[in-house]
């Protein structure tokens, strides 16, 4: 694992490298991969982010590959089944908030025509880059999670407070806080995530 020229937190596994040299910062455009976000950075509360992504694989298994369709109708009895696995987070809230969450999605998806259009409407489709130098402390939350997070709650979100919902715009590209020294900075991270 090579820590040349990427931001320093990436540094920590091959897994965190993999997913900031792949993933984090690179606007996202696909609602499939905005829903299994959305779900995983709520997971994340309380967490360290390496906690929740070395599970993610287990939670597309119990959460059936991040349908939303299908998780909007889950029952007690694959909730009660779902904090017996040990491969996810075992939180009560958080699993239910999964369901809520899906349903949400869904509403806002009928609204707007996609949650890609509802989530890039915020900054007028370009994503905001910070470029932090690396000893900079990256923010928490702004007042954009600020607004995102209270307009998410209005429409029946949880598990989006604004520091949660300020990583989710990290992890999807709407905020592009890589340093001014990472070769993900410089490429300009290159290629968006398109809607399928």
């Amino acid at each position: 694992m090579s820590s040349v020229s990427r931001c320093l937190w990436a540094n920590s596994s091959d897994r965190m490298a993999a997913y900031h040299d792949t993933e984090w910062g690179i606007p996202a455009h696909d609602d499939a991969y905005l829903f299994e976000m959305l779900l995983l950075e709520g997971a994340q509360a309380g967490l360290s982010w390496s906690t929740v992504l070395n599970k993610r694989e287990n939670y597309r298994d119990a959460l059936d590959g991040f349908d939303w369709e299908k998780i909007s109708r889950y029952r007690q009895a694959k909730l009660n089944r779902l904090l017996t696995n040990p491969g996810i987070v075992r939180n009560r809230l958080k699993i239910a908030s999964t369901v809520r969450n899906a349903r949400a999605f869904i509403a806002v998806r009928d609204d707007f025509g996609s949650f890609d259009t509802y989530l890039w409407r915020w900054v007028n489709g370009k994503p905001l880059a910070n470029r932090p130098k690396p000893a900079d402390p990256l923010p928490t939350r702004t007042d954009l999670s600020d607004r995102i997070s209270k307009d998410l709650k209005r429409r029946g979100f949880t598990f989006v407070g604004t520091t949660i919902t300020y990583a989710y715009l990290q992890s999807v590209g709407v905020v592009n806080d890589h340093t001014t020294t990472c070769r993900a900075q410089r490429a300009g991270t290159a290629q968006a995530r398109e809607t399928r």
